[in-house]
């Protein structure tokens, strides 16, 4: 199964704050145990929400909202996808995680991702192979253009 695990943001990660140098060797040292138990299958910070845009659907059409946004508790500051055998085994890892943000507490929200066999019939042959297809694309390293 696979999760993302969703660092939520605070005042510092929405300023840019950068982390120490200790706070980037620790997060290393745990990216490592992740990777060498096969767990971590990618991961990134996101640079702040001012530097960013959300495109608004609705039934006129959509609008684009320019960032900075207001509510820094319902950011994210960045993530993981893990490959886990259960929730139970993700929320073991994040246990392990060093404190991701700077500010007084700190928030990794997991989230199990679909896979084809959840969306039942709807999802038909068709529409699974072309899901292979653009995974092996994407795996493979097609690039844009």
């Amino acid at each position: 199964m696979r999760f993302m695990v969703m660092v939520h943001a605070d005042a510092d990660t929405e300023a840019g704050v950068m982390p120490t140098e200790a706070e980037f060797a620790a997060m290393g040292a745990f990216n490592e145990e992740l990777v060498k138990a096969g767990v971590m299958k990618s991961g990134d910070g996101l640079h702040p929400s001012a530097r960013g845009a959300r495109v608004v659907f609705d039934g006129k059409g959509t609008r684009v909202i320019d960032g900075p946004f207001t509510e820094s508790k319902e950011l994210i500051a960045g993530f993981w996808i893990w490959e886990c055998a259960s929730l139970e085994e993700a929320v073991d890892w994040a246990r392990r995680c060093p404190k991701p943000t700077n500010g007084p507490q700190s928030t990794l929200e997991i989230r199990r991702v679909y896979e084809a066999e959840d969306f039942g019939e709807s999802f038909t042959p068709e529409l699974r192979e072309q899901e292979e297809r653009l995974r092996e694309q994407i795996e493979g390293g097609v690039k844009r253009g």
